[in-house]
């Protein structure tokens, strides 16, 4: 499956969509969240890291760009990376913070707001838009990967009605 488009209707569905990627996510993928403020990024991706197993507050990158987690990945140790780059003000203050060095493939990096680090990012395997729409969100997943294809084939997500 490349492509896959759904009505999430509360913030609990977008816990549910975050959760069920959880048990997708390999390492080594990157995943573009794609929205406007108050769409539901943040939200989706602390649902992520709690369900593959972090404990710990889980809090948005906002101030800092980046914050690191270990967690379970397909049973295995792993560790995702939740870049917000809202606050960049260009391209360049990605590389100067050593960022691209991030992206390898023992873990996942998240990136809020990839378009404030176009043309320095690496390609997504997965590109995720959620959209406020008049009941909750509207979300689109398009896989560009071997691995974005695997996860959206594998994803097995009912929003909750």
């Amino acid at each position: 499956m490349s492509h896959y488009k759904t009505t999430l209707p509360d913030e609990a569905a977008t816990q549910a969509l975050g959760k069920q990627m959880a048990r997708v996510l390999q390492p080594g993928m990157t995943v573009f969240l794609h929205g406007d403020l108050g769409a539901g990024k943040t939200c989706l991706t602390r649902a992520l890291i709690h369900a593959a197993g972090y404990s710990g507050h889980v809090k948005s990158p906002t101030y800092t760009l980046a914050e690191p987690y270990q967690v379970t990945l397909q049973n295995k140790p792993a560790s995702i990376m939740h870049f917000d780059l809202y606050r960049m003000g260009s391209p360049e203050e990605f590389l100067d913070a050593g960022f691209r060095e991030e992206f390898h493939a023992g873990q996942v990096c998240i990136v809020e707001w990839p378009e404030k680090a176009d043309g320095v990012l690496p390609e997504p395997d997965i590109e995720l838009f959620l959209r406020i729409a008049a009941h909750g969100r509207e979300v689109e997943l398009r896989a560009l990967s071997d691995k974005g294809f695997a996860c959206l084939a594998s994803l097995q997500f009912a929003p909750v009605l």
